[in-house]
């Protein structure tokens, strides 16, 4: 379809390679620079799902640069400049060999690890008599390793610098930057009535400079709680309302898919795809405290190429 982009296979000036991610595609322009394309793939349960979403990636690459503005402040990052909606273009930087994981309270993966009767986290200890969703008195960083192949694992700070995946004053000054980050984040959040509940950073260097690169505070990296309803629900001891691509898996899991093997996909309507859109445009809306503008959808791709072409023209 034309009006989503879900698989891109273009050819820019100066174009060394191309990678293609689960949802985002890296295409290398040479020595110092990336172009980042965020199509509109959507994966759940580690699978990518057949059929594309319309406006999904505009909305994410959109929510991450208003957020990379919004901290250029507090650390450098890789954008340059977003020469289509879609598109993010800028420094090409090496990564660090960790993700910095910070988390404000006590859910997901941690809650899960926690529930199965562990009290100490990434080397940091937890309480005891903690409930799911509770908020520790002050947020914990839980960093994981960067796996090429598999799932990314936990990994204590004492482990990253002992085995040289981060210098001690490297990791030292990604600490303070992801804590800073994230009460920047928290304090945006705060205004628009959610809660950043927690939410991963990575980092790189270029010119012996650490840099913020990828993606910042979008509902695929984070995940936000209303904060209207959170403390009635941590007292009933009921599930959050959360801003994520959550709903998602749960129709895959009420049509019996959870991308385990022999699991059948089930035909993603017409209908279903228009809401997943309307609900990605209405987490933009959420988290940005703006109006999302609709773009010229008839072509994406031949938009996408059109406008990256002139930027790299006029930016020769």
């Amino acid at each position: 379809m034309k009006n989503q982009l879900v698989k891109s296979a273009f050819q820019f000036p100066n174009q060394k390679s191309v990678y293609h991610g689960k949802v985002r595609d890296v295409y290398d322009l040479g020595e110092d620079h990336l172009l980042m394309i965020v199509s509109d793939r959507i994966s759940a349960f580690d699978v990518v799902l057949p059929t594309g979403i319309p406006y999904k990636g505009e909305v994410l690459n959109q929510i991450a640069s208003k957020f990379l503005d919004a901290t250029a402040d507090i650390v450098p990052n890789w954008k340059i400049d977003t020469p289509d909606p879609a598109v993010t273009f800028g420094y090409r930087c090496e990564p660090f060999k960790v993700e910095m994981v910070i988390r404000g309270y006590l859910t997901g993966h941690a809650w899960r690890e926690y529930k199965a009767g562990k009290r100490s986290l990434c080397g940091i200890p937890l309480p005891e008599g903690m409930k799911e969703n509770q908020k520790f008195d002050t947020p914990i960083i839980t960093p994981t390793t960067k796996a090429d192949v598999g799932h990314d694992e936990d990994i204590s700070k004492e482990e990253i610098i002992s085995q040289g995946l981060v210098s001690k004053e490297d990791y030292e000054a990604l600490e303070k930057y992801t804590y800073a980050l994230f009460e920047r984040g928290t304090d945006i959040a705060a205004k628009n009535g959610l809660i950043l509940v927690d939410t991963k950073y990575e980092f790189g260097k270029k010119d012996g400079k650490i840099y913020l690169i990828d993606e910042i505070h979008t509902p695929d990296s984070s995940r936000y709680f209303y904060a209207d309803t959170y403390e009635e629900n941590v007292e009933k001891g009921v599930s959050q309302k959360q801003l994520s691509k959550e709903f998602v898996r749960q129709w895959l899991i009420e049509n019996d898919f959870q991308g385990r093997e022999g699991d059948v996909m089930p035909e993603f309507t017409e209908e279903f795809v228009n809401l997943v859109s309307q609900r990605y445009i209405e987490l933009y809306e959420y988290i940005t405290g703006e109006t999302f503008v609709k773009t010229d959808i008839s072509d994406v791709a031949a938009r996408i190429e059109n406008n990256v072409n002139d930027y790299l023209k006029k930016n020769a």
